[in-house]
C-alpha cells in the first residue's frame, strides 16, 4: 500500500501497515542462521529431541531481543529475559504436572499479574515478563515433555548459545580497532552525527525532528555504554576512550539544542566539526584538525569550547588514564523499579495480562479436554498468543491483533505447502535454520515476525514428532485476538490512560529537577547532563506512550487526547531550560527571551496538567 493511501486511513487502521526502515543487520543474520537450526540437529543427534527443540525455542526468543547495541549490553537485553524464561518453563512444566486445570489456571492469572507489573519497569523487564509467561504457558501445555529441570536446562542453554554467538561474532566494519567495542563505537559515532544533522536543521523546520533524532541517539548510546560489567572502571584504553567520547558529545549536544532553540540559520562549517568526530569515532581515529571557530553568539561560543574539548578527548584519552568511570545509567534502582510495578500504570497493565494469560490458559485447556479440534498433546499456543497481544511495546491494541492474524495465517499457510514438499526432518531442519536467519530482518514488523515465528515453531512441532496443526494453530490465534479485544477494552480500576499518565508525570518531575538545577547555577556540569539527559529522554518515551495511545480505536485514545499538546510544551520547556543553562554559563544572566519563553512554558504547563492527575501539581 502507497503511503499517501496509508496516510488516509485512520490511525488505528494506518499503524498496521507501518513498518521500521533500515539496512539489514547481517551480524545478526548470520548469528540467526547458527542458533535454532544447529542446536536442534546436536539435539537430534546426540538422541534428546524434546531437549534440542527447547533449545531452538530459547534460541528464537533470544533472536527476537537480539537488537543492534554493544555487547555489553546484549548481556542484560537476552540473558535477563533468558533466565526468567527458563524459571517460567520450570514453574510451568511443575504447574502442568502436579496441578489440575482450575488450581493451573489460577496460578498462571497470578503469575500473569506479576508478569505484567514488572513489565512496567522498562524494556528488559518486559522482555523478561514475557519470555516468563510464554515459557509457563509451553512448560504447562506440554505435559509429555522432558523433566522440568531438563527442559529449562535446554532451553537456557538455547539462549545463552545465542548470546555467546553475539559476544565472540565480529560484526561488519568492526575491525578498525578493539571489535569488542565496535556497537560502542558506532553508537558514539551517530551521537555525533545526530549533533551535525541538528545544526544543520537549525532554523528550518526540520529542527524539532532531528532533536528528537538526537535524543534517540544519546538515549542508545547510553545504553551501549552502560551495559553490565564486574568493575567500577573501564579497564582498557579503548573502552576509556569511548567513555571520553561519549562524554565529550553531552556539551555539544547541548550547544546545538540552544542553536536550534535561537532558530537563526547557521553556515555548513558549524557541523563539519561534529562530522569529523563521528567519522573519527567510527573508524577509531584521531580527530584531526577541525574548522575555525565562530564565537559570535554565547551558544556558538559553547559548541566551540565543546569541539576544543571533544578533539582533545579524541587524541589523548587512549594514552592516559583518564575517564576511567563514568555513570551512564538511568538513575533509580529497586525503589524505583518496586514503584513502577504498584504505580498505576503496573497495576492496570498487571491486571490486563492476568486477566488475558488465565483467560487463554482456562479457554485453551478447555477446548483441549474437548478435542474441539482434534486430538493433541499440547495446548499453550492460545494463552502464549495472548501474552504477545497484550503487551502494548508492540503498537496500539487493533494493530496488534490484526498483524498477528495476519501473520499468523500467512505463517501457518506457507508452513502447510512447504511441509508437503520438504522431507522430514532434513528439510524441516533447513526451514528451521531459515526463519532463524530471518528473525532479525523480520523484527521490523509485527506481521513479518509473527508469520517466521509460526513457521519456525511449527517446524520445531513436527521434528518433534507431532503432527501438522496449521489449522489449530489458526483457530487458536482467531480466539486469542477476540480475548485480548475483549480484555482491552474492559474498564479498569483508575482512571483510562494510566500508562501515559505515568509516562507524563515522570517528564514533567525529570524537566522540573533539570530547570531547577539550571536555575540554581551549581557549576556542576555533569549533574546537569545528566539531568538533561533523563528530561529527555523521558519526555521521549512520554511521546512513544502518546503516540501509541492516539492511534488505538476512537474508544480508547479519546481518553489521553490533548496529552501531545502537554508533552509539546514540555518539549519546550526543556528546550528552553537547555538554551539558559548555555547562556548562563557564557553571560551570567538570562534574556528576556529566555525568562518570557520559560514563564510561558510553565504556564501553559500547568494549565494543561489540571487535566491530568498528578500533572498540575509537579507543574
Amino acid at each position: 500500500m502507497s503511503r499517501p493511501a496509508v496516510r488516509s486511513l485512520p490511525p488505528w487502521l494506518a499503524h498496521a501497515f507501518r513498518a521500521q526502515r533500515g539496512p539489514v543487520p547481517w551480524s545478526a543474520v548470520v548469528r540467526g542462521a547458527l542458533a535454532a537450526g544447529p542446536l536442534l540437529v546436536t539435539g537430534m543427534l546426540a538422541g534428546l529431541t524434546a531437549e534440542g527443540v527447547l533449545a531452538a525455542i530459547g534460541a528464537m526468543l533470544a533472536g527476537i531481543n537480539d537488537r543492534p547495541g554493544s555487547r555489553r549490553a546484549s548481556v542484560d537485553r537476552l540473558g535477563t529475559p533468558a533466565l526468567a524464561g527458563a524459571l517460567g518453563l520450570l514453574a510451568g512444566t511443575y504447574g502442568g504436572q502436579h496441578l489440575s486445570a482450575v488450581p493451573l489456571t489460577l496460578a498462571l492469572t497470578v503469575l500473569g499479574l506479576l508478569a505484567g507489573s514488572i513489565s512496567a519497569v522498562g524494556p528488559v523487564a518486559s522482555a523478561a515478563g514475557t519470555q516468563l509467561l510464554v515459557t509457563a504457558a509451553v512448560g504447562a501445555g506440554t505435559p509429555a515433555g522432558p523433566p522440568a529441570w531438563q527442559g529449562a536446562l535446554a532451553f537456557l542453554a538455547g539462549a545463552l548459545w545465542l548470546l555467546l554467538l553475539r559476544l565472540a561474532l565480529p560484526t561488519p566494519g568492526s575491525l578498525a580497532g578493539d571489535f569488542r567495542f565496535d556497537g560502542e563505537r558506532q553508537a558514539v559515532a551517530d551521537v555525533y552525527d545526530a549533533v551535525a544533522a541538528l545544526l544543520d536543521g537549525a532554523g528550518t523546520d526540520t529542527a524539532p525532528a532531528r532533536r528528537a533524532a538526537l535524543t534517540a541517539a544519546l538515549d542508545h548510546a547510553q545504553d551501549a555504554l552502560a551495559g553490565p560489567r564486574l568493575r567500577r572502571h573501564a579497564t582498557s584504553a579503548a573502552e576509556r576512550r569511548l567513555h571520553a567520547q561519549y562524554r565529550a558529545a553531552l556539551p555539544l549536544a547541548e550547544a546545538a539544542t540552544a542553536l536550534a532553540w535561537a532558530g537563526d540559520p547557521l553556515s555548513a562549517r558549524a557541523s563539519a566539526g561534529p562530522r569529523r568526530l563521528a567519522a573519527a569515532a567510527r573508524d577509531n581515529t584521531a580527530a584531526g584538525p577541525l574548522p575555525a571557530p565562530t564565537r559570535a553568539a554565547p551558544a556558538l561560543r559553547a559548541l566551540d569550547d565543546a569541539l576544543l574539548r571533544a578533539a582533545e578527548a579524541f587524541d589523548r584519552v587512549s594514552s592516559t588514564r583518564s575517564a576511567r568511570h563514568l555513570t551512564l545509567g538511568r538513575r533509580g534502582g529497586a525503589r524505583d523499579a518496586l514503584r513502577a510495578m504498584v504505580g498505576t500504570a503496573g497495576r492496570e497493565y498487571g491486571l490486563r495480562v492476568a486477566l488475558c494469560f488465565g483467560a487463554g490458559a482456562g479457554i485453551a485447556q478447555a477446548l483441549h479436554h474437548t478435542g474441539w479440534y482434534g486430538s493433541h498433546p499440547h495446548w499453550y499456543w492460545l494463552p502464549l498468543t495472548a501474552v504477545f497481544l497484550v503487551k502494548p511495546d508492540l503498537g496500539p491494541l487493533v494493530s496488534r491483533v490484526l498483524c498477528r492474524a495476519a501473520g499468523t495465517v500467512l505463517g501457518a499457510l506457507v508452513f502447510a505447502g512447504l511441509a508437503a514438499l520438504l522431507p522430514n526432518p532434513a528439510g524441516l531442519i533447513v526451514l528451521v535454520t531459515v526463519c532463524g536467519a530471518l528473525l532479525p530482518v523480520s523484527t521490523r514488523h509485527f506481521a513479518a515476525l509473527t508469520a517466521v515465528v509460526t513457521v519456525l515453531v511449527l517446524a520445531l512441532i513436527m521434528v518433534g514428532g507431532e503432527p501438522q496443526a496449521c489449522l489449530g494453530r489458526i483457530a487458536e490465534t482467531m480466539v486469542a485476538c477476540a480475548l485480548v479485544l475483549i480484555v482491552g477494552h474492559l474498564p479498569m480500576p483508575g482512571r483510562h490512560g494510566a500508562g501515559v499518565r505515568a509516562r507524563l508525570a515522570a517528564a514533567v518531575s525529570a524537566a522540573h529537577a533539570y530547570l531547577a538545577h539550571v536555575l540554581a547555577e551549581t557549576g556542576d556540569h555533569t549533574e546537569r547532563w545528566a539531568l538533561r539527559r533523563e528530561a529527555y529522554r523521558a519526555l521521549a518515551e512520554a511521546r512513544t506512550a502518546i503516540a501509541v495511545s492516539a492511534a488505538e480505536l476512537p474508544t480508547l485514545a479519546r481518553h489521553t487526547q490533548g496529552t501531545d499538546q502537554v508533552a509539546a510544551v514540555l518539549e519546550r520547556l526543556v528546550d528552553t531550560t537547555t538554551a539558559c543553562a548555555v547562556h548562563l554559563d557564557d553571560t551570567g544572566r538570562l534574556t528576556p527571551r529566555h525568562t518570557g519563553q520559560l514563564q510561558s512554558a510553565l504556564r501553559e504547563l500547568e494549565a494543561g496538567g489540571r487535566n491530568w492527575t498528578g500533572l498540575g501539581t509537579a507543574a
